[in-house]
């Protein structure tokens, strides 16, 4: 014969707020009361007789069913905490209190919800966690990983990226972008029709469903993502306006975004923007204590940086390396001729110039004046040094239109291999400054290389 509760148990317990739970010693529902539904979303009509550790959490059964027989074995079990499974599929956390009941040979439970506590709980954890990673991260870069991760505790992040508005050039760029199907896509123009560019344009937050995804692209809208079920997207909004946009999608039928789950995302996003806004603020410090502020290139110290290492890797992978020293001849007429703002925009169509006639891997420098330099690794022979050299004499020495004038200069080139002109970074550079200065007594617009070093010293 089927077990049923006493009626006046339930009677009572159908009066109270948390729920009350019988449960047999195969583990399924014998009585639920009336709270049960408000809780778990099931009437107590749709869940007796089934396995209470079907409602459980995947992650949290096994050790559910641990606690559950401590509680046959006669052990009281107070304020334990596991997930469950709502009938709508959303999670909720609860806090059991139980007990064994010889006489009716049956589990006596008492469940509270404490989801909000939990969310509460977990939210305060993600703003420090956030608030942390603003200061111990080393880059951007490092920032968007952690926030990520930060951002998968609070809800299924496993799609995830990071738009970042480039107010300069009026578009959108996706500098992280974590996608199980797509690759970065491209930047997009902020008159767009893109679903991220109008979250960051209008800066209000945007939750679609499959049938909505569906049917704007339908009709021509750009989606970030391959067919996602559903997108959320909430502007980030820093101090000097939306700055960009967190985006998460889905592609599992399972996995589906709620308004809750926007609510969460945009609570969150309040800090991201002011931690992103910060690393964006000292990388910018960095870059102007680390360039020269005419030409935006590498000064002296960033220099030295870049040659240390590629003098390091040289050594290791046995690879040739150069450098070049460059100076200008007669640029001093240049600033007396035409004044020194003519002088400033030459030299920044200098650097223009340097940068077409090398590869992004290489390093251009300037030291001051009128002196640059060239730093060229991974050669796959040393005369290709000598190649880019003359590149860059003869590009140097093509007449440069600033304001109303046409002027000319030309530009003498030291050439300093490693290790046979120097095998420290004083002695490179020493050697190719003085190879530049033979050139330039030798009438300049022309290259030379540096003396060779006794290595056996």
């Amino acid at each position: 014969m089927e077990k049923s509760a006493p009626t006046s148990l339930a009677n009572i317990t159908d009066l109270l707020l948390d729920a009350v739970c019988v449960v047999d010693t195969e583990g399924r529902y014998l009585h639920a009361s009336a709270a049960f539904e408000r809780i778990f979303g099931y009437t107590p009509a749709e869940i007796i007789g089934k396995p209470m550790i079907d409602l459980v959490h995947p992650d949290d059964r096994k050790r559910t069913l641990l606690a559950a027989g401590d509680v046959m074995r006669g052990k009281p079990l107070l304020n334990f905490q596991n997930r469950y499974v709502r009938k709508d599929g959303q999670i909720v956390h609860i806090m059991w209190s139980a007990c064994w009941s010889e006489a009716d040979q049956a589990r006596i439970a008492v469940a509270r919800d404490i989801t909000e506590l939990k969310r509460a709980e977990t939210i305060q954890a993600a703003l420090y966690a956030v608030s942390e990673a603003a200061f111990t991260t080393r880059d951007l870069m490092a920032l968007f990983q952690q926030i990520h991760r930060i951002v998968g505790d609070l809800l299924p992040a496993r799609n995830f990226f990071v738009a970042l508005r480039d107010e300069q050039h009026d578009r959108l760029d996706y500098p992280y972008f974590v996608d199980e199907h797509d690759g970065v896509p491209e930047s997009q123009p902020m008159d767009s029709d893109a679903l991220s560019v109008e979250v960051v344009r209008t800066g209000k937050a945007m939750l679609l469903t499959s049938d909505q995804c569906q049917a704007l692209r339908a009709g021509g809208r750009c989606l970030t993502g391959h067919q996602a079920l559903d997108w959320l997207g909430v502007p980030l909004r820093a101090r000097r306006g939306v700055i960009g946009a967190l985006v998460v999608q889905t592609y599992a039928g399972d996995v589906r975004y709620t308004e809750h789950d926007k609510t969460l995302l945009q609570f969150v996003s309040i800090q991201v923007a002011s931690a992103i806004e910060r690393k964006q603020a000292e990388a910018r410090l960095q870059h102007v204590a680390q360039h020269d502020p005419l030409t935006d290139l590498p000064n002296r110290e960033l220099f030295h940086d870049r040659l240390d290492v590629a003098m390091a890797r040289a050594r290791r992978e046995g690879e040739p390396l150069a450098l070049l020293y460059i100076d200008l001849d007669r640029f001093k007429r240049v600033n007396d001729n035409y004044g020194h703002d003519a002088g400033d925009m030459l030299l920044r169509e200098v650097a223009a110039r340097l940068r077409q006639c090398v590869r992004e891997s290489d390093t251009i420098g300037r030291f001051g004046g009128d002196e640059f330099v060239v730093l060229l690794g991974h050669l796959r022979l040393p005369g290709d040094a000598t190649t880019v050299a003359t590149k860059i004499r003869l590009a140097l020495h093509h007449p440069y239109a600033i304001g109303h004038h046409r002027l000319e200069v030309a530009a003498s080139i030291g050439i300093a291999f490693f290790p046979s002109h120097g095998e420290s970074r004083e002695q490179l550079i020493r050697s190719a400054d003085e190879a530049m200065y033979r050139a330039k007594r030798q009438g300049g617009n022309r290259l030379h290389t540096g003396t060779l070093v006794d290595l056996s010293r």
